[in-house]
């Protein structure tokens, strides 16, 4: 074998490691025309990167991640409470009962902040239903490009 023989064969298995860790899903190969393991495995790895070129996707890299809040909140219950206790405070003041105003603040306060809070939890989980859902059909495409390459050079795909 030569070097070159066998550091095609090393990046075949590297590429295939890599992407059963990504979850590619299998895309089941056999050939046609009596191709042996080693020829099998080189013409996988060349069409893996041919279809990279035409589609721009490369399923062995890590999907680039949800930009979002990094999966915090900003809003909170407490910090609407004290906000909501402060002003029912003021309001209580002024109607001659400021600890029982504070107090009705203090539990709207809570009960916004918790809306809040579980209104950017349902953004945040939405956007990365659809960036999911997104790269699914990028690695689809991929899938796609690369089955066409393998056929073209006589296997058949399944």
């Amino acid at each position: 074998m030569t070097v070159k023989l066998i550091s095609t064969i090393a990046a075949g298995l590297a590429l295939t490691m890599a992407m059963a860790e990504v979850g590619v899903a299998q895309m089941y190969v056999y050939p046609e025309r009596g191709q042996g393991p080693e020829r099998q495995r080189k013409d996988e790895f060349e069409c893996h990167e041919w279809a990279v070129r035409q589609t721009g996707i490369d399923p062995t890299r890590p999907a680039p991640s949800y930009g979002g809040s990094g999966g915090r909140t900003t809003a909170s219950p407490l910090r609407g409470a004290a906000g909501g206790a402060a002003l029912g405070a003021i309001g209580g003041a002024i109607g001659g009962n400021a600890g029982k105003g504070a107090a009705i603040g203090a539990g709207v306060g809570a009960l916004a902040g918790g809306i809040r809070r579980n209104n950017q939890r349902q953004r945040q989980y939405e956007a990365q239903q659809q960036a999911q859902a997104q790269q699914n059909a990028r690695v689809n495409e991929y899938n796609r490009a690369k089955a066409a390459c393998l056929r073209g050079r006589g296997y058949s795909i399944n």
